[in-house]
């Protein structure tokens, strides 16, 4: 800029410094507003060169733009020096009211320093105001709240002279209006930087969700979005085309329900106990039809970063198939693979479900158990106690229902006088433990237990039991020599199915094992098992048609009683030697006639 006898300015001066002022705001990006920073300087602020050194986020700057020498643009475009080398040299010289000025006499000591720089030569100066080649002038940039953005070079003012006082305020307003640009940019930059990023993640989003809705729709199993916390937790929101079809109902059908609505209600607990992120299980869920298909469900929690979970994800897999194999394998496992009746092992888990380990005889009521509790303390000494004489230091013997001793004798008693049932009070080996049968129940008024018990004598007396009838085939080893495993097969067919169909749902008809088979009937007096026995041998004994050829065989049954103190292998053992007296008692022939 060329300074007229200052602080006079023509007009055209100031017309051409806001001019180039006013095209600072007019860049689109941060390097063409860099760019024109240096182009104002050299047209409106009468500098033949000028650049911009930008500060980098390392703190470091680097030249970002150069104007006025192809040549040294070229050269020093690019280049970077480090932030102490600037912050040395805006130390040095005279300050200019912001401006940083350092005439040649000090510069020379910064020949050396890693900032870039560009010089020509030429005469030392003539006058005192003369510019010098190797004087120095730096305008620094700040961004509002005091960090450095950067540093204006200039160099060779056209009229040869150091600015004076308009030079400097023009180049300083200047600079202060280059920061705000170059702030600006940067603003803008950020902000496009940032909307390109938003976009790309939206982009992603919109591919992922379109992924997901894909996968969703067109998985080959069900899967179901539910909602989660609210008045509609477990709602059903969207459900895909493979649940619909497993289901039987349309989507927005199943958008009405939940699952806890379409449960099984045998598998409600299991549903309720399934957790939300990750859970697992395996249950029944309801088809349009009314029929039930058995499914595995795998959930999952779809998150949401600024309000935490919201839709519970839920993986539904039809499992019919594996379950019917699993409960084939297990009737297989649990049942005759010939007659399809309960097998050996079958029959001892149902009998021994029954039972527990303690006699019901043993058993003391409430009543005596607190009678026992106060045995042998003060006051009670000689005192008698349920049909039993206090004797040998006042502890008195409770006779059991069938006489047996209950109490401190029977090693009932403790230390003080307690009665102690349970495990406790048999120490070492159980005499009533048997393999296969349940722990024994807590004894006292508190026992949920039914015992089950057995009638006194053979004479109906109105007690009810769990009666086991032993059944053995009279003459089917003589059938199956003669006329082979074939007919002696279906003969056992035949009579399974009559047995079966002789008893009550409730009752059980297993096969032991070669031509015999058990009954278990529960709530039977001593007649009632009789009568049936006589039912099921008269249903046995009419011909059995096999292969155009009429059969007959006889049965003889055993009736035992299962009780609690038994063993399972106990009931079967006493039913099949009561079955084999019975056998003994009759003629040959007349086993054979039924």
């Amino acid at each position: 800029m060329e300074t007229e006898s200052e602080p006079y300015v023509r007009l055209a001066t100031l017309r051409q410094l806001h001019r180039v002022v006013a095209e600072l705001n007019t860049a689109r990006s941060l390097a063409d507003t860099l760019q024109t920073v240096v182009d104002g300087i050299v047209v409106g602020l009468g500098y033949e060169l000028a650049c911009v050194n930008l500060v980098r986020p390392d703190g470091d700057l680097v030249v970002a733009a150069f104007a006025g020498d192809p040549a040294a643009e070229a050269l020093i475009t690019g280049r970077v020096g480090s932030r102490a080398s600037w912050e040395r040299r805006l130390t040095m010289g005279e300050n200019w009211d912001g401006l940083r000025f350092i005439p040649h006499t000090e510069g020379w000591v910064l020949m050396e320093d890693d900032v870039p720089q560009w010089h020509t030569d030429g005469p030392d100066p003539r006058f005192e105001d003369e510019w010098h080649p190797e004087d120095r002038l730096y305008a620094p940039m700040y961004a509002s709240g005091g960090e450095l953005l950067g540093v204006i070079s200039v160099d060779r003012p056209r009229n040869g002279r150091r600015p004076g006082a308009w030079g400097r305020e023009a180049l300083q307003m200047y600079a202060f209006q280059a920061a705000i640009a170059i702030s600006n940019a940067r603003l803008r930059a950020n902000m496009q930087r940032a909307l390109v990023r938003l976009e790309r993640e939206q982009q992603a989003l919109r591919a992922s969700e379109e992924s997901f809705r894909q996968a969703f729709e067109y998985a080959p199993s069900g899967m179901a979005i539910a909602e989660m916390g609210g008045d509609q937790h477990g709602r059903l929101l969207r459900t895909n085309d493979a649940l619909c079809r497993l289901l039987g109902r349309p989507a927005s059908v199943l958008r009405r329900y939940s699952f806890s609505d379409l449960v099984h209600p045998e598998d409600i607990g299991t549903l309720l106990r399934t957790s939300a992120e990750g859970g697992r299980a395996e249950l029944r869920l309801g088809r349009r039809d009314g029929t039930y298909v058995w499914v595995s469900l795998r959930n999952s929690v779809v998150a949401d970063a600024a309000d935490g979970p919201r839709f519970l994800l839920t993986h539904v897999e039809d499992i019919e198939e594996r379950k019917r194999h699993e409960l084939q394998l297990a009737h297989r496992a649990s049942h005759d693979s010939l007659t399809g009746l309960p097998n050996s092992a079958e029959l001892r888990a149902r009998l021994g479900a029954r039972l527990c380990r303690r006699p019901q005889s043993v058993r003391a009521s409430a009543i005596e158990a607190l009678d026992a509790a106060f045995e042998g303390r003060d006051g009670y000494d000689g005192h008698a106690a349920h049909g039993g004489h206090a004797a040998g230091g006042g502890h008195a013997a409770h006779a059991g229902h069938d006489g047996h001793p209950v109490g401190a004798e029977a090693g009932g008693a403790g230390e003080h006088g307690f009665h102690t049932d349970g495990p406790d009070r048999y120490p070492g080996a159980d005499p009533f433990e048997f393999p296969g049968a349940p722990p024994a129940p807590s004894d006292g008024p508190y026992d949920h237990h039914v015992h089950t018990v057995a009638p006194a004598t053979d004479i109906d007396d109105g007690t009810k039991g769990l009666a086991v009838l032993f059944c053995d085939l009279d003459g089917f080893k003589s059938i199956n020599d003669r006329f082979g495993h074939h007919t002696g097969d279906a003969v056992l067919i035949e009579v399974a199915r009559r047995l079966t169909t002789g008893v009550r749902d409730g009752d059980t008809v297993a096969r032991l094992g070669g031509d015999e088979f058990v009954v278990l009937a529960d709530g039977l007096g001593a007649a009632d098992a009789a009568d049936l026995a006589v039912r099921l041998r008269n249903a046995i004994i009419p011909p059995i048609r096999v292969d155009g050829r009429a059969v007959r065989v006889g049965a003889s049954f055993g009736i035992g009683w299962a009780s609690c103190g038994m063993s399972a292998d106990e009931v079967l053992r006493s039913a099949d030697q009561r079955m084999y007296i019975e056998k003994r008692s009759r003629s040959k022939a007349h086993r054979r006639a039924g």
